[in-house]
């Protein structure tokens, strides 16, 4: 049984490979991604569901989110589509599966906003940006070519600040975590590392094993949390009662995230912590001996 034909009216063509349409069955409005989509219609057009050229077509569920992209979007450079378009292939080809859908629209606002702000001679400043080349590598390599390309297109350097931001849209098109809540985790991460160098009076050399691995595991807790990531722990007794102190540290920790992200931290979330946080306390005496 073959699937019926629906018809999409053009609203606006943003690019060659990127127009803003209105479903004929349910009036709802929608993004269809496409090589040379864009090219060949008009406003007022027309473009059948079965068109080859379809490679992406979504809609945004929140109606003040979708305002934002589409005021954004009439105004984007059609060059910066085009690099968004390379970029994009750069990700897919280094992460195969589905991309969360956002970043065709998120990716290109940040590009076109980033260049105005290098042109008007803003500072770009990143406060996570150690923390995260060293959480992300990958994507902080995927990013860094993304900023080579754009640097040569529209002749601005991208300093090394940028590279990180770009760093949060890659991650957030193969996590599907918002690139939001990604800043948001990144400040909690360096909230939770003052607490600890606080509390056990220590400290942490920048970019040590020990500094990362810490960060990554910090980093991982709050995603299982925020995504309500159940982790098993089967020796949650035992480590309450074997690291007292490691686990009233996490106790702690835990309260500042659950005040932060609103959401309660799970007991076997705690003893997790408390956990790396003995085999972190452990190293750091042998080092110190």
């Amino acid at each position: 049984m073959s699937r019926e034909i629906e018809q999409f009216q053009v609203l606006r063509v943003i690019g060659n490979n990127v127009v803003m349409v209105q479903g004929s069955k349910n009036g709802k409005e929608y993004v269809i991604i496409g090589k040379g989509i864009g090219f060949a219609v008009k406003d007022a057009g027309v473009i059948d569901s079965n068109d080859h050229r379809i490679e992406k077509l979504f809609r945004l569920e929140d109606r003040e989110e979708w305002s934002q992209y589409q005021i954004l979007l009439e105004d984007i450079d059609p060059k910066v589509m085009k690099i968004t378009d390379e970029i994009i292939g750069d990700i897919t080809s280094q992460f195969p599966g589905k991309l969360n859908d956002k970043i065709y629209l998120a990716l290109p606002s940040h590009i076109q906003f980033t260049i105005y702000r290098l042109r008007s001679g803003m500072d770009i400043i990143n406060p996570f940006l150690q923390e995260t080349k060293m959480t992300f590598p990958k994507e902080f390599e995927i990013a860094s070519n993304a900023a080579e390309k754009i640097s040569a297109e529209f002749k601005v350097q991208i300093p090394e600040d940028e590279i990180g931001f770009l760093t949060y849209h890659v991650y957030s098109a193969v996590s599907n975590v918002p690139v939001g809540q990604v800043v948001k985790a990144s400040n909690i991460v360096n909230e939770l590392l003052d607490l600890i160098r606080t509390e056990r009076k220590i400290t942490f050399a920048q970019g040590s094993m020990n500094h990362v691995r810490l960060m990554i595991h910090l980093r991982f807790s709050l995603e299982r949390i925020l995504q309500g990531s159940l982790i098993d722990n089967p020796f949650v007794k035992h480590i309450k009662k074997e690291f007292k102190a490691e686990y009233k540290l996490a106790q702690k920790l835990g309260k500042v995230m659950q005040s932060k992200l609103d959401v309660e931290v799970p007991e076997e979330e705690l003893c997790f912590l408390a956990m790396h946080l003995h085999r972190l306390f452990q190293t750091l005496n042998k080092n110190n001996q």
